[in-house]
């Protein structure tokens, strides 16, 4: 497992992904049932992506001010944002909802709010500086 100092970018980057998805949850969470009729979006959809996003953000929160990162955590991180924006488009693609137009801007719009982040995490992930492990620390001191 690498482990790297985050850049500024990547911590910030995490820290506005989290602070973005406890905002999304909580607006869906207080307000699934008015949001559900003015989206033409099931009550019971809005409330599971808010139940979904609420221990994602927690995680990226955590990390976000973490002095180090597991590598494996932010490539998880965005592997997870790529999913989010894949089952956004799905559910607008699947006929399973029929959201009105509204309904249909607030899924592509926050899709593309995650495709943004996913940018400044890899780009953040790219900017980190890897730390060398202590084994391989030892094992150069030696020689």
């Amino acid at each position: 497992m690498t482990t790297l100092q985050p850049s500024l970018l990547l911590r910030r980057a995490l820290l506005a992904d989290g602070l973005v998805g406890v905002a999304t949850a909580a607006q869906l969470l207080l307000l699934a049932d008015w949001l559900s009729g003015l989206l033409a979006l099931p009550r019971e959809l809005l409330l599971g992506a808010a139940l979904v996003l609420l221990p994602l953000a927690a995680f990226l929160l955590w990390l976000s001010r973490r002095e180090s990162l597991s590598r494996t955590a932010v490539y998880a991180v965005i592997g997870l944002n790529v999913l989010w924006v894949v089952h956004s488009v799905l559910l607008l693609l699947s006929g399973w909802v029929t959201p009105n137009l509204l309904g249909y801007a607030f899924v592509i719009v926050q899709a593309v709010a995650v495709l943004v982040f996913i940018e400044l995490e890899w780009i953040g992930l790219k900017r980190s500086q890897d730390i060398p492990s202590t084994f391989a620390q030892a094992s150069v001191s030696t020689q």
